[in-house]
């Protein structure tokens, strides 16, 4: 279908890491749809750091890959480096990162796009929002077009109003050399949609050809890396590049503080809130003024070019600031600047605004995913594209939406905490927001959500064999375990060397496997385990998914039964417009916020800021509980 001979099912407006999950996701669960975007060089740009993973940030993309969008799967064919987070605490922390080629990040997301069926793109720049009544049914663009839909979906990134801040010059900007949206936020708002400022920044970028490397410290990828996707279309890497980390010193920090003055941010120019948890360079100073140096990570923007980012540096100061207190960083001395770091300000809108959906409660039809709804961060807008994406075609299908529980997914943890509290600040995942994140690991999430995935339609039948396989084989490890018995002369050796209490009979093999003196490499020394391990062809993951059983059994047990209690508040509706003023025996601060919200469930009602336990032991009343 052309352009003009007819209506989309789904509109994305915006080609960003939200706009390119939503765009794919929609197109193959069936629906029509066409990707706007303002420049098709710049499909899935990596806008700030070249990375995807991390904290929390990893688990989000190891979702995203469950659930069948292409993050995870073109991060792994791009990377120049892979590293597990965390590996010295529990297997709940443990968080995948990878560095990847940011010019073959962003034209692998382009080939994939252009592989899609049911997916057209087009380059133009969306300005105005079609409406009928309270329905949405289509765009308005730059060059004049009309262009009809059933369904659209805003993923506008910080390009709504976007203004760039560099000392005391500002200009307007989506991105550095890109220009700004507008006309979106002005008919949001007259729609009665509540809009917000927020800023976030990046550093500058450097030319490797002026650094000296012999000054900072290595930072290698893993002996042995992993990947992020769990399909058999990604490769594991042969070789990597190297990071580098440096440190600030008490001259930089002074030399910084000479163009406080005419900073966008203490001069009051910029009025968003930025990110608390990924700081400029000023903030730390002004925060952590009794620290005399803070880390820099140097990073490789891909294999051959020889820009570098510099991490821990994000900064809106004057240019000549920049570049002066730069120069008195170790291995920095004779740095050339590529790109000088910049402030971005841009409007959102609170995600309170949302359903469970990513829909919004206002208008019919219209969803917003990514930092219109007040995150920060490529894998957040990943996620709420794919959902986003998911759910518009879901409507167009007369479907019920796809909703992802809180011990589900960091996806549910993420979606649930914007739409019930809000954000203030730009919102950003970690392990610490999850209630459930022994049962969120990063290595369960083909099992927790691939059979998900697959029933909307979006796993393939090999990705579902494989995760059955999977799931069946480290049954049989650990049931294996359970019954197999290990006599005192063959485990006490391997006790001794570890430091462990010896035996003097024989034992259960899954209880001498859950002390935490041993690790499985350990178990494995035992031959009947090896012997078993070969009989039954079980690879490192299944291994894995064993040991982390094995090991936390019983914290795995008691998070299945927090969960399991609010799954039955979960599952008690509060029907559509429910009239809290009619309940007066709940405090006015609750009825004001629970009217606001409107929950879907009681165990969503629960969780907003102000409601009480009382609260809710009245709403239940109401609910015929």
């Amino acid at each position: 279908m052309g352009l003009f001979d007819g209506k989309y099912d789904v509109i994305v407006v915006g080609g960003g890491h939200a706009g390119s999950e939503a765009a794919a996701a929609a197109a193959n669960l069936g629906a029509n749809t066409l990707l706007i975007t303002m420049s098709l060089q710049n499909i899935a740009q990596m806008s700030c750091n070249p990375a995807m993973g991390g904290i929390a940030k990893g688990q989000i993309i190891r979702e995203i890959d469950a659930l069948g969008g292409y993050s995870a799967i073109i991060t792994d064919n791009t990377a120049i480096q892979f590293k597990m987070l965390n590996k010295s605490k529990g297997p709940a922390m443990w968080s995948p990162r990878a560095q990847s080629d940011r010019m073959r990040f962003a034209e692998a997301w382009r080939e994939q796009l252009e592989q899609t069926e049911n997916l057209d793109l087009f380059q133009d720049s969306v300005n105005g929002l079609l409406f009928e009544g309270d329905d949405i049914v289509g765009v308005k663009t730059q060059l004049g077009l009309q262009i009809f839909s059933k369904t659209v979906i805003v993923t506008a990134g910080t390009f709504l109003n976007g203004k760039i801040h560099i000392g005391e010059k500002t200009f307007g900007g989506g991105r550095a050399g890109e220009s700004s949206s507008t006309g979106i936020t002005e008919d949001l708002v007259e729609k009665g949609f509540v809009s917000g400022r927020m800023k976030t920044g990046t550093p500058p970028r450097v030319d490797a050809r002026s650094l000296d490397f012999t000054k900072m410290i290595e930072q290698p990828g893993d002996a042995e890396p992993l990947k992020f996707s769990y399909s058999n279309t990604t490769k594991v890497l042969k070789k990597q590049r190297s990071c580098y980390m440096t440190y600030t010193s008490k001259e930089v920090h002074d030399l910084l503080r000479e163009g406080f003055e005419n900073s966008p941010m203490y001069t009051g120019r910029i009025k968003g809130i930025g990110p608390r948890y990924c700081p400029s360079i000023e903030d730390k100073i002004d925060r952590f003024a009794s620290k005399e140096r803070h880390q820099l990570f140097i990073e490789p923007e891909g294999w051959n070019t020889t820009e570098i980012y510099v991490n821990g540096f994000s900064t809106s100061l004057a240019h000549e600031v920049q570049y002066k207190a730069l120069r008195k960083v170790a291995g920095f001395e004779n740095v050339k600047f590529l790109r000088f770091g910049y402030a971005i300000e841009y409007d959102f809108f609170q995600p309170t605004q949302l359903r469970n959906s990513l829909e919004t409660k206002l208008i019919n039809n219209l969803f917003f995913a990514g930092q219109i709804n007040g995150t920060t961060g490529y894998e957040e807008a990943a996620a709420q594209g794919l959902m986003a994406g998911i759910n518009a075609a879901l409507k167009v299908q007369k479907k019920a939406p796809f909703v992802l529980q809180r011990d589900e997914a960091y996806i549910g943890v993420l979606i649930d905490d914007l739409i019930t509290k809000g954000t203030e600040e730009p919102y950003r995942m970690f392990t610490s927001r999850a209630e459930y994140r022994t049962l969120l690991r990063q290595d369960n999430a083909d099992l927790r959500l691939t059979p998900k995935s697959f029933a909307l339609g979006l796993a393939s039948k090999e990705r579902m064999d494989r995760v059955l396989e999977k799931q069946y084989k480290t049954d049989l490890f650990v049931d294996f375990l359970r019954k197999t018995s290990i006599k005192p002369e063959d485990v006490n050796p391997i006790l001794e060397a570890k430091n462990s209490a010896l035996v003097n009979q024989s034992m259960k093999m899954f209880k001498i496997a859950s002390r935490p003196q041993l690790n499985f490499i350990d178990v494995r020394k035992f031959p009947l385990v090896e012997a078993f391990i070969k009989e039954h062809n079980i690879d490192n993951e299944v291994v894995e998914q064993t040991e982390v059983h094995v090991k936390y059994a019983g914290y795995i047990e008691k998070e299945k039964n927090s969960a399991d209690k609010l799954q039955r508040l979960e599952n008690i509706k509060i029907p559509t417009n429910f009239n809290y003023n009619k309940v007066l025996s709940i405090s006015y601060e609750a009825r004001e916020k629970l009217t606001k919200i409107q929950p879907t469930t009681i165990s969503q009602a629960s969780r907003i800021s102000g409601v009480s336990p009382s609260d809710v032991s009245v709403l239940l009343v109401y609910m015929g509980r």
